[in-house]
């Protein structure tokens, strides 16, 4: 048992890791598929989770999905059962973090745990929607201030870049 908490521990970081440094914030700075789908003021979360169908959308969320994706078969022989269960508990922390569009307020004790435990709240995520220069880290608020960094970065290169085009 153990040994499967322990794998989808590391499906989650690892996964949100590179979910948040090679997708999410590049997305923000080089992209518009995301901010598009995912931070238009014209969207809310019915939009964007219910699979309407839209290609964009369904896009959008393959491509955050991706890296967890990706880290799944490297763990599966230490633990099958703790790759389902990251799937899982990954899966349904998307659906739970964009709850605030509804009007759920997490309990204060759940939101206790999840400040222990490092794990982004409903709350925390909405502020991502309202600003998008915070609230990074899908699953692990431990990646915002790092994110942040490299958004900087990335902005950084993005301006040499047009510069150097003349």
């Amino acid at each position: 048992m153990l040994k499967a908490i322990v794998v989808a521990w590391l499906l989650l970081f690892f996964g949100d890791f590179l979910s948040t440094f090679c997708y999410h914030v590049p997305e923000h700075v080089f992209g518009r598929l995301h901010l598009q789908t995912h931070h238009s003021a014209k969207k809310n979360f019915r939009h964007y989770a219910i699979l309407i169908l839209n290609f964009q959308v369904l896009l959008d969320g393959v491509l955050g999905a991706l890296p967890y994706l990706l880290v799944a078969p490297f763990l599966w022989n230490f633990s099958n059962v703790g790759v389902i269960f990251g799937l899982l508990f990954g899966q349904f922390h998307v659906w739970w973090r964009h709850t605030s569009i509804m009007g759920w307020q997490t309990p204060e004790p759940v939101t206790w745990l999840c400040k222990l435990l490092f794990i982004t709240t409903p709350e925390q995520h909405w502020l991502h929607h309202h600003k998008t220069n915070e609230g990074y880290g899908d699953i692990f608020t431990f990646f915002d201030q790092p994110a942040r960094v490299w958004l900087r970065q990335l902005r950084l290169i993005r301006l040499h870049l047009r510069l150097s085009k003349g």
